[in-house]
Formats: C-alpha cells, structure tokens, sequence
C-alpha cells in the first residue's frame, strides 16, 4: 500500500528484454510447480483438475514410494489412507496439498494435514473451478495480490461481522463494492452444537468450511482474524498455542493476510513469519483503555515491535478528543518519513476518531448498511469515506468522460451506477467521438479525471503526453488516467482491454499453466488482435499461430502465420484459441474447434476458447459449440466485465468487484 504518496506507481510495470520482446512483470512464475496431491478415498478427480488447472499432466500412485522418479511436471495424486508416517512427506521435495471435499464423511487426518504446506477443501456441489485456480495461483506466489495492493493510493478491507458467512454470501456482491480485501473475523463466528447451544470457540472443521465458501464467492483477498476478548473480539486469551493453530490453518487454507496481534509471544509471531508462505501478516495492536498517546514513546516502540514480523503494522486507539487525530497523523508522518517498510493503518476509534479513518491510507476498515453490525465503534462505509473526502478537500469533483460507443451498449449507465454507489462527487459525460480533436480538447481542461474511451484511440496520439507500456505496445489508448501529483495533474494513456482479457484467460488456470504452449488467433487485422496478443504474451505463451492476419509488432515474440491444411497437420494442438473476427465472420473458428477437439489427447490438459467479437454471430455461438466440444469457453461478456473492473481501478482508484459488474451490468454491456 502506498503510503503518504498522491500517486502509486503510476507506470505499470515492464522491462524489455534484449531481443525486443516485451516481459511483463506483474505475473512471475519462474518454477515448474511441483505438487503431491492427497486426496480423500473415492476423490481421485480433483487431481486431475489440479492438473488441468496447472496444465499439467498427473499420475495416480498406490503409495508414497511411488512418487519417485516422476518428472517435476506431473501431478503426483495419493490417497491419503496410504500416507501411514506422514513425517516422509516432508522428504519428497514436492509440494505437498491435502485436498478435502466437505460433501463426503469427514476423513481428515489433522496429524497427517500438518505434514503438509497446503489444504484444500471444496465441495462437489457446486464445484467452482475458478477457487481451485485462485489457490493455486496464490499458494505457488504466481497471483500476489499484495503486490496489486501495494501500487493503490488508498486500500480499504470489508469488516464482516456475520455469524455464519451464509448470511453474508446472497449480498456479497454489493457489500464488497469499494473493498480491496475482506476481513473474516473468526471469533464473531457461531458454530451451532447438536444442543442447540454456540461453541465458545468454533472448530478448525467449520472455521475452514467458512474460509472456503467465502472464497468461492469473491475475488477478493481475504484477512483471517481472531480478535482476543482484550481486544473487543471473543477468542479467549489463556491459551495463547490456539491463536497459533488457528492462524497457522489460515496459512494452509490460503488466506492472503493473516493478522497476528502483538501481544501473542514472540516465539508464536516469529514462526507464523517464517511458515507464512505466500500470506502476508498484519501485525495488529489495539487499545480500549482511553489512556494511549500517539505523542507517546510507548507509540513507535509498538510499530517498531509490530515491524519486525509484520508485513503492515495495524494501530488502533480509542480517543476522547479531535485533537488526538492531528497526534495520529504526526504520528503517521514520523512513521513514514523515518521507516520505509512497513506501511501503517492507523486509525482511532469512536465518533471523534472518524477523520482519522477518512486520513488512513492503508487497509482503512470499511462497514455497509446491510451488514448486522459494526465491527468497531466509528466505523465508515466506503462511500461515507469518500463523501468526507470530498468535503475535506482532498477528493475534487471532477468530469470523468465516456467516449464513443458508450451510451449504446449500456456501459456510461453503469459507471453512473458505480459512481454513485461509491458516493463519489465526479460527474460523468457522455461524448460521442466525432473527431479525434474531441479527445484533445477534453483532457486539457482543469476539471478532466480521466475517460474511457471506445473504440480506443491510436497510441501515436500526439496529445497524449505519455503511455503505459501496454498502451505502447498494444498501439490502443482506451483509457485516459488523470493522476493528482504534488506538481500537478499527470496525464497518462493505458490500455485496460489486455488485462480483461488476461484475466479471462486466468480466471481458471494458474498463470503458468500457458508458459511454453501453444496458441492460436484470429482476425482480420492485427489491430483487433493486439490486446490479445499482449496478454499472451504476458504469461509466456508461444509460439503464437495467426490467422487472416500477419503480426508485424515486436510484442508478439515467436509468432508465426498461419497458411493452411498443411500448417494444421503440422501444429501441435493450442492451448488456446482466440477469436478477434467480426461476429459475422464467427462462423469461421467452429471447423478448428472441431478439428483440435478430435486430435486432443484427453490426458492433455488445456483446451481455452475466447471469443472477443460483439454482435450476433453467424451461423451459431462459437462459445456454446466451444463448450459443448469439452473446451474452457469465454465470451466478450467475461472480457469486457474485467475491462470494466480494471478501468474503473484507473478511472477512480476505487475496486468494482468482477461479480458485481456481471450483475449490476445488464446483458446490455455485453453484447
């Protein structure tokens, strides 16, 4: 998170390499995974969605010893009945993920489950692959989202207080809208017990089954706390080994960030810092007492403390008077101009301590009215955080432009929509694109925020003052970014369709699983496919085979054209398809999707469709006939809803989860 920044890094990342090709930084998987899969009796399928997943071949053994020898990039499976010393797993130099559906007879092992790096629990119904992926992705440290997190200029975290999130899920779409994380507090939880009574405490079994139903329903990272009854929660404090148990299953579970109070001993925080894994520990304090200073010495040697485990230092007081929030924000600038990492969330509690949560950059707890409660006294939703910004001054009004086919498919409305669930002052206008001369007149005036813009504009726009990398690259501005700097507004032109179309494509394999493969577009020129070609790109794809056009960018990497029945004999079966023909062309991708789905092996993993074309299509759905032939199908609907979600991230700062935009939307934006 960026701390006491106006801009977090507002050039997305890239370096080139020698060759000229580009290499995108932002997805890093540098290793083969190498996983041991345990499965429970009768669930041997899950490894080969693992493997699917992974787009990797597996292999089944009847035992541990059986694991030798097999090459790095097969799926090892194992029922874990035949597991019987589970210390040797630690020697297999794999690693090692115990899977557990919940729909079946609870065979969990806990002494076997704490010989291995990861659990995994899921139910048969519904299935959700895309949970499996995310995972995946975050356990191997390809997805980080703390990465993401870091380059934003405010984060917030949801606060759920709901005995069972059950209650929570119907509604979790919008109740997420304007989170960055969202916060499961463990000792809120209500476990029922056959007596009608609630467990003190709830058991590892249910705890873990909420984990996995709130990840399968949000995209969002999720912060596993268990707050101490000293600490206005309800986990007891006289056992300080459960607060471990618990946190290190959080771990296990994949939780993004754990947050680990102080007062827990040393040896406890020390040891869920070295076997975090991907997770990331917030080192939480805080004081009820009334009685705490922030002028204080106590103040730094408490962040100084927090800072030695935690990946953020979480400071929260109660306070009397408004005065002691201009102590808290001297406080917050002593911290950040005298230590770099890491950052602090910093916040008072109580109607007086308010503005302090308006200040705080890093991870401010936000509520929403349809949660039962809140989960601290002062808390703020996100749109009460943003209406005080603005009459603060430090959030201006300003004119944010949808340009072009805008108001005609439905997307202007929905950003109107967002803009005013979020209760934000910026005033939307709709702008038919008549001239490119339109586009330039707009962003030099004082007011402009930024605008969308569709179709998008050439990246040799010479008013644009400067390009993303993927602008560059791609050759497409379809976003403006206006960014509020110290020495005033930066202007930058980017480009979002690749990362829409990236995250389709990783929405349920792990980003790895497309280095090395093969993949195959379409379209009439290149510039419909060049967004597409550089999200290949991104996650190591090649070769790349072209068809009704030639690929000229130096992007593209080992690119080749595709010229006929010969060259379909000759290619290997892709990974992917992609199709950026007009939807009336469409008719033209249904004979290769045929074709490759009767040479595809069925051990092979993979078999990816997206289809980027608008319209009606001709001759039937290219999607449908995709799914029906066994591939992962994806239309202009999933592409165009993550467009949405990382434009409005640029537009605005602010986060729009995928499934909100897929229900708020309407069919309108997608066709």
């Amino acid at each position: 998170m960026a701390v006491g920044a106006a801009v977090a890094n507002p050039m997305p990342a890239a370096m080139t390499k020698p060759n000229g090709v580009m290499k995108i930084e932002e997805i890093i998987h540098n290793e083969t995974p190498r996983l041991l899969v345990l499965f429970d009796r009768g669930q041997e399928d899950i490894v080969r969605v693992v493997a699917d997943v992974l787009g990797q071949a597996f292999v089944l053994v009847p035992f541990l010893d059986g694991t030798a020898g097999q090459p790095d990039n097969v799926v090892v499976g194992l029922d874990n009945s035949q597991v019987h010393q589970a210390e040797e797993l630690r020697r297999k130099g794999r690693t090692i993920v115990t899977t557990h559906c919940i729909d079946v007879q609870d065979l969990r092992d806990e002494q076997l489950t704490s010989h291995c790096d990861y659990e995994y629990l899921y139910t048969q119904k519904p299935f959700v692959r895309r949970d499996v992926a995310r995972f995946l992705g975050f356990v191997l440290g390809q997805n980080k989202p703390h990465d993401d997190l870091k380059k934003k200029a405010r984060t917030t975290l949801l606060s759920t207080t709901f005995p069972d999130v059950r209650t929570a899920l119907p509604n979790l779409d919008i109740l997420s809208v304007g989170a960055d994380s969202v916060e499961l507090r463990v000792d809120l939880l209500q476990e029922p017990t056959n007596d009608s009574s609630v467990a003190s405490v709830p058991s590892i079994k249910y705890v873990g089954e909420q984990v996995m139903l709130l990840r399968q329903r949000t995209e969002l990272p999720i912060i596993f706390t268990t707050r101490c009854t000293r600490e206005n929660g309800r986990f007891p404090m006289d056992d300080p080994t459960l607060f471990y148990k618990y946190l290190r299953k959080a771990v296990q579970w994949g939780c993004e960030y754990v947050d680990v109070e102080l007062w827990l001993t040393e040896e406890i925080r020390q040891n869920l810092a070295a076997e975090k894994g991907s997770s990331r520990i917030i080192s939480a304090w805080h004081d009820f007492s009334g009685k705490f200073k922030w002028s204080s010495a106590e103040a730094q040697q408490l962040f100084k403390q927090g800072a030695v485990y935690g990946d953020i230092v979480k400071m929260i007081a109660l306070v009397n008077t408004t005065e002691e929030n201009y102590e808290l924000e001297y406080f917050r600038s002593i911290v950040q101009t005298t230590y770099a990492h890491p950052p602090l969330s910093g916040l008072n509690m109580g109607p007086v301590g308010q503005l302090s949560r308006t200040l705080n950059k890093v991870f401010t707890p936000i509520t929403h009215p349809l949660l039962p409660m809140i989960a601290a006294p002062g808390q703020l939703s996100a749109a009460e955080i943003n209406s005080m910004l603005h009459s603060m001054g430090q959030m201006p009004k300003l004119d944010i432009y949808a340009i072009g086919n805008v108001r005609r498919n439905g997307q202007a409305m929905f950003f109107e929509k967002c803009l005013n669930e979020l209760s934000l002052p910026h005033q939307l206008l709709c702008i038919e694109r008549n001239a490119p001369s339109v586009v330039e007149r707009l962003i030099s005036s004082p007011t402009f925020g930024g605008a969308h813009i569709n179709p998008p504009l050439p990246a040799s726009a010479s008013f644009l003052p400067r390009l993303s990398n993927a602008a560059a690259e791609v050759g497409q501005v379809d976003t403006v970014v206006a960014h509020m700097t110290p020495n005033g507004k930066l202007l930058l032109g980017d480009n979002s369709t690749w990362k829409g179309i990236r995250a389709t494509l990783t929405r349920e394999f792990v980003p790895s699983a497309y280095a090395g493969q093969a993949a195959l577009v379409l379209a009439s020129q290149e510039s419909q496919a060049a967004a597409a070609i550089f999200a290949l790109t991104s996650l190591d794809i090649g070769p790349i085979y072209t068809i009704g056009f030639k690929a000229k960018s130096a992007v593209a990497g080992d690119i080749q054209q595709f010229r006929g029945l010969d060259d379909m004999k000759k290619m290997e079966t892709p990974f992917v398809i992609m199709s950026a023909l007009p939807s009336e062309k469409s008719f033209v991708v249904s004979p290769l999707l045929k074709y490759y789905s009767s040479t595809a092996k069925k051990q092979r993993a993979g078999m990816v469709f997206v289809d980027l074309s608008n319209g009606i299509r001709g001759n039937g759905d290219s999607v449908a006939i995709a799914s029906s032939l066994g591939w992962a199908a994806y239309g202009i609907a999933d592409v165009n809803a993550w467009m949405t979600v990382e434009t409005l991230r640029l537009l605005v700062g602010q986060n729009v989860p995928y499934d909100f935009v897929r229900l708020a939307a309407g069919r309108s934006l997608y066709s």
